[in-house]
């Protein structure tokens, strides 16, 4: 038994049921969870690309909801993404700069 591609299927599954769920709720109600959602599909794109083994994809089944599980324990996790928007907000004006400065030097 490939017990990775169960693991798939049974997140899959409950982020399908997610999906339903969500989409009968209210506009603002999705949009309150629309980060959740994308999560939970870049976890389901992890798992499924991660060398993970069947030991460890068995564990996982022994979750009824491994994905809604993986999702508290990393929202619940420090996590940098702040920092990388302002790191990555920063290199864009920083290049900028140096691209209207580089633009300046030719025109003289």
């Amino acid at each position: 038994m490939d017990y990775k591609e169960e693991l798939y299927e049974k997140m899959m599954s409950e982020q399908d049921k997610y999906r339903d769920w969500l989409l009968s709720q209210s506009p603002s109600e999705i949009l309150n969870h629309t980060y959740e959602y994308t999560m939970r599909e870049d976890i389901i794109i992890a798992v499924d690309e991660m060398d993970i083994s069947q030991k460890q994809a068995r564990a996982l089944l022994k979750s009824p909801c491994p994905l809604a599980d993986i999702f508290e324990v990393f929202r619940n996790r420090e996590n940098d993404h702040m920092e990388n928007i302002r790191d990555t907000a920063e290199s864009m004006a920083n290049r900028i700069i140096r691209e209207d400065f580089k633009k300046r030097q030719k025109e003289r």
